[in-house]
């Protein structure tokens, strides 16, 4: 059983600078859990700004951070991914530490930006290097792996976060995002064990030629990334994906169920921990179920998977407070399903494409999608949330997730069957 859930080949390669890398993912994410739902409930219910202005927040962050992406997979491939994230690590702590104790709207605009700048320099780097510290073989397994112990960190997080907020007590937000501040600290200094495996790219190139790997020449930029079709078609169809899926989770999820079903926030915490459930029960399952199937299918099979959840969320205005938290905790079962096929395939479809002397940038491409999420996601919350057609925003996220599932089926005519992560014996399927 053991060995149909994590093979022995693959348990060998998790000593080391991999476990040291797990378990900063483990601690980076116990630190998201406690503040992941309570961003935009802490600045307008808590710091009473208004709604919109939340929202605005959330967007503002994304368009930074968008212009922040390309300069991001640049440094990833020029200066390595260590320095990256631990220059993210630092602004990070010190954005955290403030924003417990923000109260005016400049002072979340300067403070939201530092934070912004900070977690820009995580995705494309600790991707680039997760994918150097795992070989190619077993990638897809490795992602996977590491997105159970982000949601192993964030349920238990959200556990925490769930017995001790309190609307009423501002003191209790204050604590849960300097103990999130915190947690970044340590996750930095355990990244800082990893200097010698996340050097430039020109470090990497001298590896693998020592290892009589094919010698990789590092030229390129990224015309050369923004010309690759595969990856183009790939961020369509994961944007419309991301945007209804991760993007509304965040943006709007908490405030909705507040709104509209007339559950108190710590019952959003109970929400999201059967999403961390099902993810941390399900994930090694499922790796080993998608393993040699066609990458694009299954990224189509999760926009379907996400659409349904958003139809139960519907369905929670329909009905009594207490059916309304089953039909939640049941959307969100749904959608960890989801998410557990989403994570290994989407970052190891992107590493299989992406030369060595680019992984950084392609990575970097990656991490637009999140995002563009992230700005457009709190738009269309606002949109609806802030106004009376709040009742429909989550069928439309629902149908935007289906747009994300059929691009990401016409995918799969771009990819070779290695790209598209197929067995010898599923290439005639």
């Amino acid at each position: 059983m053991l060995e149909a859930l994590l093979p022995s080949d693959f348990r060998v390669l998790v000593v080391g600078p991999v476990r040291r890398f797990y378990g900063a993912t483990m601690l980076s994410a116990l630190g998201t859990g406690l503040i992941i739902s309570l961003n935009i409930i802490y600045v307008h219910l808590i710091r009473h700004h208004s709604i919109f202005f939340a929202t605005f927040l959330l967007s503002m962050n994304a368009l930074l951070g968008l212009a922040l992406t390309p300069v991001i997979g640049t440094l990833t491939d020029k200066v390595g991914p260590v320095k990256v994230t631990l220059v993210s690590v630092v602004l990070m702590t010190i954005g955290l530490y403030c924003y417990a104790y923000t109260c005016s709207a400049w002072a979340f605009v300067v403070v939201s930006a530092i934070l912004t700048i900070g977690g820009s320099g995580s995705w494309s780097p600790l991707s680039t290097m997760l994918a150097r510290l795992i070989g190619p073989e077993h990638r897809q397994r490795a992602f996977g792996f590491n997105f159970m112990f982000v949601n192993l960190g964030i349920g238990a997080g959200a556990l925490v976060s769930s017995s001790v907020v309190d609307r009423h007590n501002p003191l209790t937000f204050t604590h849960l995002y300097l103990g999130t501040a915190t947690l970044t600290a340590l996750t930095g200094i355990i990244y800082a064990t990893l200097w010698r495996h996340g050097g430039p790219v020109r470090e990497a190139l001298d590896e693998a030629e020592a290892a009589e790997a094919e010698p990789v020449p590092a030229k390129g930029g990224w015309g050369e990334v923004l010309g690759d079709r595969r990856l183009r078609n790939f961020v369509l169809a994961a944007l419309f994906m991301l945007i209804c899926g991760y993007g509304s989770l965040e943006a709007g999820f908490s405030l909705f169920v507040v709104t509209y079903t007339k559950l108190t926030i710590k019952s959003i915490g109970i929400v999201f921990f059967f999403n961390t459930l099902t993810i941390v029960l399900a994930q090694l399952f499922v790796l080993g179920r998608i393993q040699g199937k066609s990458r694009a299918r299954v990224m189509s099979l999760v926009g379907v998977l996400w659409a349904l959840s958003w139809v139960f969320v519907t369905f929670t205005l329909h009905v009594p407070a207490w059916f309304a938290l089953v039909l939640l905790c049941a959307a969100q079962i749904i959608f960890a399903i989801g998410e557990t096929l989403w994570s290994p395939v989407a970052p190891a479809l992107v590493n299989q494409i992406a030369p060595e002397h680019l992984r950084g940038r392609y990575n970097a491409a990656f991490g637009f999608t999140w995002t563009i999420s992230g700005f457009v996601a709190p738009l269309i919350a606002a949109l609806f949330l802030a106004t009376s057609l709040g009742r429909f925003w989550p069928m439309f996220v629902g149908g935007g997730a289906l747009v994300g599932s059929l691009l990401a089926t016409r995918l799969r005519h771009h990819l070779t069957p290695l790209e598209d992560g197929l067995l010898p014996e599923e290439l005639t399927a």
